[in-house]
């Protein structure tokens, strides 16, 4: 098992690409200083914050929140995203769902990808019944799926609905 200093960080990552990425949602992707309090975190630093529209991260942030709390903006769609300051979720299903989707966009950060995503959010403490998010995603995540596709996020099981296209490695 890694230890919890290896997850990937915003840091080893092209910010301009998760940037894009997110802006193909209707969202801002905004980086503070090293030493700057996150807005609307959450967990703690160095974990993502989310203030309607907007994601914010520092150099420390780990890949996998900015991805995470990204989706749960994703999830509720931009009429609810208003109201959202610090925490976004409503229920299991759409926690379940955020995480879902958490892992297909993976894909779509350089040098991150779907592998990667299970292994950081498995160090970094997620929780899954079957004990691994990729046991989870693969076994145990037909709600998270349907949920997905109920609000249009998600074309079948392994593919999120992207606003516009965006490349990945």
């Amino acid at each position: 098992m890694r230890i919890v200093d290896e997850v990937l960080r915003c840091a080893g990552i092209e910010l301009q690409c998760a940037r894009q990425l997110l802006a193909s949602y209707g969202l801002d992707l905004l980086q503070v200083g090293a030493d700057e309090p996150l807005p609307g975190c959450f967990w703690g630093l160095p974990e993502a914050g989310i203030i309607a529209n907007r994601v914010f991260v520092r150099a420390d942030t780990p890949v996998h929140s900015l991805l995470h709390e990204a989706c749960h903006l994703i999830v509720l769609g931009p009429a609810e995203r208003s109201r959202v300051h610090t925490d976004a979720s409503d229920c299991q299903r759409e926690e379940d769902a955020t995480c879902y989707l958490q892992l297909l966009l993976a894909t779509q950060i350089p040098g991150f990808g779907f592998e990667r995503a299970c292994a950081d959010m498995d160090d970094w403490g997620y929780t899954f019944r079957l004990g691994s998010a990729r046991a989870w995603f693969e076994q145990d995540a037909e709600d998270a799926r349907r949920f997905l596709q109920e609000r249009g996020l998600l074309e079948r099981a392994s593919a999120p609905v992207l606003a516009s296209p965006v490349a990945a490695d």
